[in-house]
């Protein structure tokens, strides 16, 4: 077993280390070190109202109980106190044997790729893609500013020429142009007339009588100028304007002068400045006076009236108005609206109506009238209502939800009735239907705020319900709670505890109940009707130290052959609380149930979607959530059943901790046989589908595997087989990981894998591989210090085999496809420009590189650019690009580009390089030198043109 934790073994040489081994099996955990001692419970807050009992969340340490308070209700138990500091961590249990070391981590990363190829030339540049779509025209800015008028344009072409009038005169003659020698003058024609000729220009009519119709091209109105006017371009045309010096309406202008700009005095009896406005729109005005500035001085005014007669009749501003709008109105968002100050005795405002209202205020959000004395020796009434008629003085209305009339006071009476008639009342609330007809409010924590008092045998208070018959009255009507109120809507004291002989509450009815509400017809019905309430229905409670049957805070029965001792209903469709929720304090039961007969103990059943039965244990707690035992060995029935004919799951456990290390269920068999079915765990798929078994590790960020099988004995961790045509292990991977991944640990001496097939007619391949992509189809990568990287062997004898230097060794030798030798080489210019069967020598203006033949019997020629080497070979690193270099054949049959340059090329003769850029021709034997020879031809060339043979390339 492993140690709590999976404690690793010695640790092995240092490599990159593997993902911990699998926490395994935990091996038995050291004995958990003795829980620090709880922290002293917080001092008891004020008691917080309780959550909603929803699930009960997990009940925290109880704080110690504050002591009782006198014999009111018990208060709500103070908020559980902080938990304590938890104590320091018990010493660590011996670790127990080392568990099998977790498996190396996964490959380490490939090694850095070698530095990468040169860049291959760039291609040559592709067509021109299409040009795009026009783009959409930009919005059109803003016009500019009109510029200053040009110069006056030339003028407008002449209307259609007259008839030619008479020759006036003939002018000097100008300079001769220089079209030509001038024809001769014509003979002059006859004078003509132009009386009746149609005026043209700025003139209009006929001659001899035309009119002005312009100036300056610019029409002039056909209205007659009356006497004093001037003709004024109007900016369409020249028409008849008024004589003034620049006094025009409407007229603006700007001053800065501290005199007064516009003063007008009318030493007779009319007005001095009238404004008048015919209009019927709306918001205009005769006279408007603005104030611009936002900070002007104190008591500046937008329009001023003063009146400096002394009499009683003089008025200052005089507002009329014909109709019922406002003779003055006055508007202002923070100050007064219209204010009047009386500086001696009088009003600061009078209002007055004949038969109207003497004075409205209204507010649409701000308090309609306010009347304050702010002089501590003022005595006077602040507000003084006086009524000669029979009508009501003050008449308070509200349909709103404040108060008619709100009355305080430090030392009087808030509101003071009094009467000495037996018929009338000091005080009378009368309710027609709506509020109440009296409410008594008192802050007092000593006085209360409606008082019945009785000193004889009556009563003190009494509520009753005089002839109403709808069920629905209230004799007595006790609340608490309205406005966030707290205390108690009712209680009732025994302070006698010799008083035996009557209860402290009797409720009792002679009722049949209700049947279709059994809301209705109750004894005592009892409701908290707030839904952010924790308060309790009935809360009875029952001290002693007896255990009675009886003694019970609540004691339910059912006589009769019916009933139920008890029931809780938790009846809202939409609620979240238990019907029932029992805690004890104690070592008893919470609850304890039984069935003497044939009956369940406890059922339990749900209608909705939550749980016919559940059980949990709270944080601080280490019970268990659930037992189930049998204790008679000869009961042969399931300890737990669970069925569902649903499409749910019959059995969902979980760990919702990320630090627990338990696991959600554990089965145990402790059996000496290794019968079908003697397992731990025994999943069973019956239907033509589903899972025997499915392990499913569902957060894409999470690290450990969806099944762990470990093995102590000499048994395999997993057994598989697959009866069918099935796969005995399939897996996949969607991610980047291994679909398997097989290892050794580091103190291991097994096989991470192995695949054999022991039917003898089996012609399938042991291990097949595929892949689709564009990774290698295996990678074996050899990290150990010695060893080859691969051995293959047949009949269990070694022929062949690949050393750690990536060495081959093969007893019988190899096969290639390709029937050449080739070593990539570098190439002048673009790799491009060269293609397989030219013939290369090697290039003189740099190292280690070859070019294209161009001179006939080269001694530099080196090879011809091989079709299909059979082996390439190369300086570079297997991992190199050598998609800049060409494949040089040196050696074997390679197919070459020949020319006719020295007639027929026959099998067997020698060939050499030509004139023609990497063509071989036929040699002439006599002039062949060493290091000419590229090798013989293997096929005829009838010497026409160029073609390509097979040669035996062997450069000598």
């Amino acid at each position: 077993m492993f140690a709590a934790g999976g404690n690793p073994g010695p640790a092995g040489p240092a490599g990159p280390a593997g993902p911990a081994g699998p926490a395994g099996a935990q091996g038995p955990q050291g004995p958990a070190g003795a829980v620090g001692p709880v922290g002293p419970a917080g001092p008891a807050g004020a008691a917080g109202a309780p959550g909603p009992v929803g699930p009960i969340g997990p009940i925290g340490p109880a704080g110690a109980v504050g002591p009782a308070g006198p014999a009111g209700a018990a208060g709500a138990p103070g908020p559980v106190g902080p938990i304590g500091p938890i104590g320091p961590a018990g010493a660590v249990g011996p670790a127990g044997p080392a568990g099998a070391a977790g498996a190396p981590g996964p490959v380490g990363p490939i090694g850095p790729v070698g530095p990468a190829g040169a860049v291959g030339p760039a291609g040559p540049a592709g067509a021109a893609g299409a040009p795009g779509p026009a783009g959409p025209i930009g919005p059109v800015g803003p016009a500019g500013a009109v510029g200053p008028a040009g110069p006056a344009g030339a003028a407008g072409a002449p209307g259609p020429v007259g008839p030619i009038g008479p020759v006036g005169p003939a002018g000097a003659v100008g300079p001769a142009g220089p079209a030509g020698p001038a024809g001769p003058v014509g003979p002059a024609g006859p004078a003509g007339d132009i009386n009746g000729v149609a005026a043209g220009g700025d003139l209009g009519g006929t001659y001899p009588n035309p009119d002005v119709v312009r100036l300056r091209n610019t029409p002039v109105s056909n209205t007659a100028p009356l006497a004093g006017q001037i003709l004024r371009y109007d900016g369409a045309s020249w028409a008849p304007s008024a004589a003034g010096g620049g006094f025009t309406l409407p007229y603006s202008a700007v001053e800065n002068n501290a005199s007064t700009l516009f003063s007008l005095t009318n030493d007779g009896d009319g007005s001095s400045l009238e404004g008048v406005n015919n209009t019927a729109t709306s918001n205009i005005s005769a006279v408007r006076g603005i104030v611009s500035s936002a900070s002007p001085g104190g008591f500046s005014a937008g329009v001023r009236g003063i009146n400096n007669g002394t009499g009683g009749l003089g008025v200052g501003v005089y507002g009329s108005q014909a109709g019922s709008g406002w003779g003055v109105y006055g508007v202002t968002p923070n100050g007064l609206g219209v204010y009047g100050n009386a500086s001696a005795n009088g009003y600061g405002v009078y209002a007055n109506s004949n038969t109207g209202t003497g004075l409205n205020a209204t507010s649409n959000n701000g308090i309609p009238a306010n009347f304050s004395i702010y002089n501590n020796a003022n005595n006077n009434n602040v507000v003084v209502a006086n009524s000669v008629g029979n009508g009501t003085v003050v008449n308070v209305t509200t349909s709103g939800s404040g108060a008619g009339v709100r009355s305080s006071t430090a030392a009087g009476f808030g509101i003071h009735g009094i009467t000495s008639a037996q018929t009338s009342a000091g005080v009378v609330g009368d309710n027609n239907g709506g509020g109440e007809a009296v409410v008594g409010r008192t802050t007092s924590d000593i006085a209360g705020s409606v008082v019945g008092r009785n000193d004889g045998g009556g009563y003190g208070v009494r509520g009753f319900i005089a002839t109403n018959t709808s069920g629905t009255g209230i004799g007595v009507y006790g609340q608490v709670g309205l406005n966030n109120s707290t205390g108690r809507a009712g209680r009732f004291e025994n302070f006698n505890q010799t008083n035996t002989t009557g209860n402290t509450l009797e409720v009792e009815t002679n009722g049949n109940g209700n049947i279709p509400d059994n809301t209705q017809g109750n004894a005592a019905s009892f409701l908290v009707d707030n839904t952010n309430s924790v308060a309790a229905g009935v809360r009875s409670e029952v001290k002693t130290i007896f255990g009675n049957f009886g003694a019970a805070g609540i004691f339910g029965i059912s006589s009769g052959t019916g009933g139920f001792a008890g029931l809780f209903h938790s009846s809202n469709t939409s609620g979240n609380g238990p019907a029932l929720v029992a805690i004890t304090d104690g070592n008893g039961n919470a609850i304890t149930a039984n069935a003497s007969k044939d009956g369940n103990a406890v059922e339990a059943n749900i209608d909705g979607a939550g749980n016919a039965l559940y059980a949990w244990v709270p944080s601080f707690a280490t019970g268990r959530a659930g037992r189930f035992n049998i204790f008679n060995e000869s009961n042969t029935s399931d300890v737990i059943t669970v069925t569902t004919i649903g499409n749910g799951t019959a059995g969902n456990f979980k760990v919702d901790k990320i630090t627990a290390t338990s696991p959600a269920v554990k089965g145990e068999v402790n059996s000496q046989f290794a019968n079908f079915g003697t397992a731990g765990i025994y999943g069973l798929s019956s239907g033509t589908g589903g899972y025997a078994g499915l392990f499913y590790s569902s957060n894409p960020a999470g690290n450990g595997p969806a099944v762990i099988a470990l093995s102590e004995g000499t048994g395999n961790g997993i057994t598989t087989n697959a009866g069918g045509t099935g796969d005995g292990i399939e897996a996949s991977c969607d991610g980047s990981g291994n679909a398997v991944s097989g290892f050794i640990p580091n103190f291991g001496t097994g096989k991470a894998g192995r695949f054999a097939n022991f039917n003898n007619s089996n012609s399938q391949p042991v291990v097949h591989i595929t892949t689709t992509g564009t990774g290698s189809t295996q990678l074996i990568n050899h990290q150990g210090p010695s060893g080859s990287i691969a051995v293959f062997q047949s009949n269990s004898v070694n022929v062949a085999r690949i050393n750690k230097a990536g060495r081959g060794f093969f007893n019988g030798g190899t096969q290639n496809s390709g029937a050449d030798v080739a070593e990539a080489f570098d190439v002048n210019g673009s790799v491009k420009a060269y293609s397989p069967g030219d013939v290369l020598v090697i290039a003189e203006d740099a190292d280690r590189t070859v070019e294209l033949s161009s001179k006939p019997y080269s001694t530099l020629v080196a090879g011809v650019y091989a079709t299909k080497p059979g082996v390439l070979l190369t300086e570079e690193d297997i991992e190199s690009d050598l998609a800049d270099k060409v494949p040089m054949g040196v050696i074997g049959v390679i197919p070459t580009k020949v020319c006719g340059e020295n007639g027929v090329i026959k099998r067997g003769d020698l060939l050499v390089t030509s004139s023609k850029p990497g063509h071989a021709m036929k040699a002439d034997p006599d002039k062949v030198k060493a290091g000419q020879i590229i090798g013989k031809a293997l096929e005829t060339f009838d010497g026409n043109g160029t073609a390509v043979i097979k040669v035996l390339v062997n450069v000598r």
